[in-house]
């Protein structure tokens, strides 16, 4: 039986990086993961193979269509002949991925992490854990003082919805061979979004169906109420709201969905339909039941701040544990648990892990919302500046959006900074980076920033906080 020092189990985000930790710090570390592309192992997890990157691949393909489509005419690049080659922008995509999974395989190799494809299950605990791990038709096990559990999670099934040709899950909207003429999408929120983003600007009519009364709750509520007004104005799709999805069912070369909402129940047609209701955690069958590890009523492994399970020497990171479910977030959980083994003493903040959403215009947050600070009966100022009087902004020709800033009344603290606009997946950094220094609206104020540069929206929204934006 094979012996390490730590087995990680899963591929993804969380599980990569912490094995690659891991290997940095002397220790010997093996990763079992059971996504294979043609017999060869595939890390990465969803995010890099079905998920982040190459959502956001298409993403930006779509857009470059849109833009060429819609606002080149106005920077004077006139196109007189414009089509789709789905299966190049599908190959490109393809490519991406390919090429960071390979990516991947070699940072494996140059760390020396031994890789294993297989399904991993954890048979025993104490001085030495035993990992079971199957491998087809046959099953091997191995010896590690340290287990890692990274197993991520799979997209929410819908009752009386089976996934197929015409229903897909966030995975399958991701390789459309021909862009549907009605695309139906159930969830409007950040899978929703982004792939409702990519089929609208190709040409699809997308219809989102969403059972929460409120858009994009976890948002601050002006950022939403902005984000939806944006998205309203947009031809191509329509967002419903308080959308109780009733039955799913596929007829011939049609997809009918029965709905209730507050006037009564409504039924449509689509071409397609995508579920994006959401994810759930993979912890079904990773440890045999006599080890009592502790998974609550909705899947998720119980683990304290530093990601510890009640299992000794085993921990749990990612999307398997509680938490924002971010790959950034799964990393960054991973790098700690690989250095707590060590001896380290490293630490995560919650408070500060930023939040994206990559349609048109970008979404981006970290930290606190109005709503909570009121909740939490603290007292704070609030400053804004709109893209609107921003150089960079009218240049780029995208303008939209504001930046908003929260700090506290009494210390003059940033407690959260919430951005709709061009690029604030980019400009986010900057607040989490001055949060993580427990920076002031002030000390914002006061730094430099270039111009003209995107990131002066901030740096105005900070001014704005005490009364004393300066252009507007």
């Amino acid at each position: 039986m094979k012996a390490y020092d730590v087995a990680v189990i899963g591929a993804g985000p969380g599980g990569y990086v912490a094995a690659i930790r891991c290997a940095q710090l002397g220790l010997r570390t093996v990763c079992i993961d059971d996504r294979e592309k043609g017999g060869k192992p595939a890390p990465g997890g969803t995010c890099l193979n079905v998920g982040c990157i190459p959502s956001k691949a298409l993403l930006e393909s779509s857009e470059n269509y849109e833009k060429a489509r819609l606002e080149f005419s106005s920077h004077g690049i006139l196109i007189r002949e414009m089509a789709v080659d789905l299966a190049k922008m599908q190959a490109r995509k393809s490519s991406i991925v390919d090429a960071h999974t390979n990516g991947i395989s070699f940072l494996f190799r140059k760390n020396r992490v031994e890789s294993i494809l297989g399904r991993a299950r954890l048979k025993a605990i104490g001085e030495h854990c035993v990992v079971e791990v199957a491998l087809g038709d046959r099953t091997e096990r191995l010896e590690a003082k340290h287990v890692i559990i990274a197993t991520g999670s799979s997209p929410r099934k819908l009752e009386g919805a089976i996934f197929g040709s015409r229903i897909v899950d966030s995975s399958g909207a991701l390789a459309f061979e021909e862009i549907p003429e009605k695309l139906g999408i159930i969830g409007a929120g950040v899978i929703g979004l982004e792939l409702g983003s990519v089929w609208r600007r190709l040409g699809s009519e997308v219809t989102l169906l969403e059972a929460s009364p409120e858009f994009l709750s976890l948002a601050d509520e002006k950022i939403s109420k902005e984000a939806l007004r944006q998205f309203g104005k947009e031809p191509g799709w329509t967002i419903n709201l308080g959308m109780k999805v009733l039955s799913v069912n596929e007829m011939g070369k049609s997809v009918k969905v029965i709905y209730e909402h507050s006037g009564g129940t409504a039924e449509k047609d689509f071409d397609r339909l995508i579920v994006a209701a959401g994810r759930i955690p993979n912890s079904k069958d990773i440890a045999d039941d006599d080890l009592g590890l502790n998974i609550d009523d909705r899947g998720f492994i119980e683990v304290d701040r530093h990601c510890r399970t009640n299992l000794p020497n085993v921990y749990a990171i990612g999307d398997v544990v509680q938490g924002a479910m971010l790959a950034h977030k799964a990393s960054e959980e991973g790098v700690m648990v690989a250095e707590l083994i060590d001896g380290q003493k490293p630490e995560i903040d919650p408070h500060l892990m930023p939040w994206v959403i990559y349609t048109s215009p970008e979404i981006a947050w970290v930290g606190k919302t109005e709503r909570q600070l009121k909740s939490e009966g603290i007292e704070y100022r609030a400053g804004q500046f709109p893209f609107s009087a921003n150089g960079r902004a009218q240049a780029l020709g995208d303008a939209r959006g504001f930046v908003k800033m929260l700090a506290d009344a009494n210390t003059d603290r940033v407690l959260g900074v919430h951005i709709i606009g061009p690029f604030a997946s980019e400009l986010i950094s900057e607040a989490v980076v001055a949060m993580a220094f427990s920076a002031s609206s002030e000390d914002i104020a006061r730094t430099i920033h270039a111009h003209p540069s995107l990131c002066e929206a901030l740096h105005e929204a900070s001014l704005a906080v005490e009364g004393r934006a300066l252009h507007i």
